[in-house]
Formats: C-alpha cells, structure tokens, sequence
C-alpha cells in the first residue's frame, strides 16, 4: 500500500463500514516454510464495545487453517477491498495527464484465535443471515439443519483481532474540485469504466474537503499515479502505459 497521508483513512469508523459493506476479504499468512499464503474469505465485522478493538468472524474450508498455521500465534494480515476503478485522463479536460486507478482499501494485521466446531457453525449460519436477509424468502441453515451440519464439518471458524490498521482512500484528492467532479461523472455513467459505488466514494470525499475547497490547484497537472511511484516512475500505470 502506497506511504502518502494524502490518501489515509484515519477515521476507524470509516473502516469498520468498509468491512461491513465489503464482506469479501484477502486473509495473507506466512506458512512454515516462510512463504506467503492467501486465501479468499468472507468476513463479518463483530460488533464490539466503545473503544475495543476491532474484531472479525470469518471461516476457511479444510485444510487451509493448516496452510496458514493458524494456530500458531503468528499475525495474519487481512485486506479488505472497497471499490476502485480506472480513471481515464480523457475525463480531466486538463493536459499534461496519465490513467490513474482510485480505490479504497484497508489492510488489517490480526491474531488469529481458532475457534470450535459450535462456534465455527454459528459463523456460517450468521453469514447466511446476512447475505440472505435481503432475499424475498431468506434461506437460513435452520431450514437444512442435517444437511448444514454434516457441511459445516469441512470448515474451521476463526477470529481475527485487529491488533493495528491501516488504510487508504485514493479518490482523487489531489485535483482541483471541478476534475473531480468530471471524474465522478464518468464513473456515474461510462459505457466502459463506470463503478457507481466508487463515484458514491468520490462524492463523498468531496463533501469532506474543508469549507469545499476546490483542492489542489491546475499547475499541478501531472496525474498523482506517477506520485504514487518512487522517484515518479511511470511503470505502474495501467497496462505499463506511460
């Protein structure tokens, strides 16, 4: 995750929504051999007292708790996705520009607390319920009880406790207010890149420059990919573009 405090998220209740709306997270462990291992999951933010730290239930299929050792004390990192997208400079109407990519995104270093076959199925069944209480007629694992249960055997549960965070927002804070706006247009409505949810972010974002300041000013015209970059470099736009 690229070191700028333009982009930082500093508000935690910021993060836990990013969790809560954006259930599907990367789980980034360290195996015995000292290679990485990751593994794609859903998670459930676990709602906590005032001032506690942040607490996630989420599950892997066996045998992935033994790939990632979780049972051995080691911190996990979980990353947690919000929505991104391409940003095209045609949608600036300002020259010099490059393509960027905005995004929210928010990286969690947990320990891991392995927990029971009971605990482990009331995570599943507490999954189900949240994603399908928005159904016409929710199916909830009390309906396939048998069925759920013998399945559940091929799952380990487990928590994560936020031990530290941290997060970024990358949503375009360094245009003046007018390019941001054309931006959020685009993402509203292109045929090709349009990611409403990201737009919403934008929106957003700009609702929380001070006294609505227009931000940065035209004679930076450069596109803040190449500031994301050590020395400026232009290898990391899309494609290698430069």
């Amino acid at each position: 995750m690229i070191h700028t405090s333009d982009y930082e998220i500093e508000d935690e209740a910021r993060v836990r929504d990013l969790v809560r709306n954006h259930g599907w997270a990367t789980l980034v462990s360290v195996a015995d051999d000292g290679a990485p291992v990751a593994s794609h999951l859903p998670v459930l933010l676990e709602e906590t007292l005032p001032g506690e730290p942040m607490s996630l239930l989420t599950h892997v299929g066996r045998p992935d708790e033994v790939l990632h050792r979780l049972d051995s004390g080691r911190e996990s990192l979980l990353i947690v996705q919000g929505p991104h997208g391409y940003v095209s400079p045609g949608w600036y109407d300002m020259t010099p520009a490059v393509p960027t990519w905005n995004y929210v995104a928010v990286h969690l270093h947990c320990a891991v607390e392995l927990l029971g076959p009971e605990e482990t199925y009331a995570i599943l069944s507490d999954t189900v319920d949240r994603y399908e209480s928005v159904m016409p007629d929710p199916v909830r694992l009390p309906r396939v009880e048998e069925y759920a249960r013998r399945i559940a055997q091929g799952a380990a549960g487990f928590r994560l406790r936020v031990t530290r965070w941290q997060g970024k927002a990358k949503l375009s804070q360094d245009k003046p207010r007018a390019v941001a706006e054309r931006v959020v247009t685009a993402l509203e409505s292109d045929p090709h890149y349009a990611q409403p949810a990201l737009a919403a972010e934008m929106r957003a974002e700009l609702g929380r420059r001070p006294g609505g300041s227009a931000g940065s000013t035209a004679g930076s015209a450069v596109d803040d990919t190449l500031g994301d970059l050590p020395g400026g470099a232009a290898g990391g736009l899309p494609g290698g573009a430069a």
